[in-house]
């Protein structure tokens, strides 16, 4: 069963698209994200994936008030993340009404407090972002580089539960030139057991049924901006 989550990347509370992670190279496409969720909701998406990239660079969360307007006009499931590095942070972010948490630096920083989230909110809330550039690990809104890779930050929680990655590959971001499969088919092979969601470069159908093909996991993120061409036929993208 495939399913796609569409990401929106706020900045200035508006969608944006990054190239590559670089803040310097950002294009707007919709100054309101809640009518680009309707929409999505309107298709049959149940699932959104919700960044926010002011919060990331902050290191707390500052656009919840978007959050909780989706949450309060739409039935989606939102899951959010940007900023999440304390846990006052991450009780405000599941009162303003997200179902998960995408966290990545604080898992990098300080595993010891992300290992307690797991613990105290479970592993069903929680989401391990672990987002690589060149191998390595960036934390801080992609604007920093950790010592670890990819595998060896999820390693490191698998024996406290972990069950759901969301693995961005930063150099495909906003590419739309094709997610790189050889990075997740390996993740799946050494966590057969994790949810590993497919995020960046996916930029056509055609790409989802690669990905299908090699029997990846049927996860994928996908940001909806009007040069994706699986995000402009959302009924096609809704299927689930």
């Amino acid at each position: 069963m495939i399913t796609i989550i569409p990401a929106i990347d706020m900045i200035g509370g508006e969608c944006v698209r990054l190239t590559q992670g670089d803040y310097d190279r950002k294009t707007s496409y919709y100054k309101d994200p809640v009518e680009v969720a309707l929409r999505y909701a309107d298709c049959g998406i149940r699932r959104l994936h919700l960044v926010d990239l002011d919060g990331a660079k902050a290191s707390h969360p500052v656009n919840l008030a978007v959050l909780e307007r989706i949450v309060s006009r739409t039935p989606l499931e939102v899951q959010y993340g940007g900023g999440i590095k304390s846990k006052e942070a991450l009780e405000a972010v599941f009162s303003s009404g997200a179902k998960r948490a995408i966290c990545g630096s604080i898992a990098a920083t300080q595993p010891d407090m992300f290992s307690r989230w797991l613990a105290d909110f479970g592993p069903q809330r929680m989401v391990l972002g672990a987002d690589t550039r060149d191998g390595l690990i960036s934390i801080n809104g992609w604007q920093q580089t950790a010592t670890m890779g990819v595998e060896e930050l999820i390693e490191h929680f698998r024996p406290v539960g972990l069950s759901q990655v969301i693995c961005t590959d930063i150099t495909q971001d906003g590419m739309l030139s094709g997610p790189s499969t050889s990075l997740y088919t390996k993740l799946q092979a050494v966590f057969p057991e994790i949810d590993i969601t497919v995020s960046g470069g996916i930029g056509s159908w055609s790409d989802i049924e690669e990905l299908d093909r090699l029997g990846l996991r049927r996860t994928y993120l996908v940001r909806p901006t009007p040069g994706n061409s699986t995000i402009n036929n959302p009924r096609q993208s809704a299927t689930t």
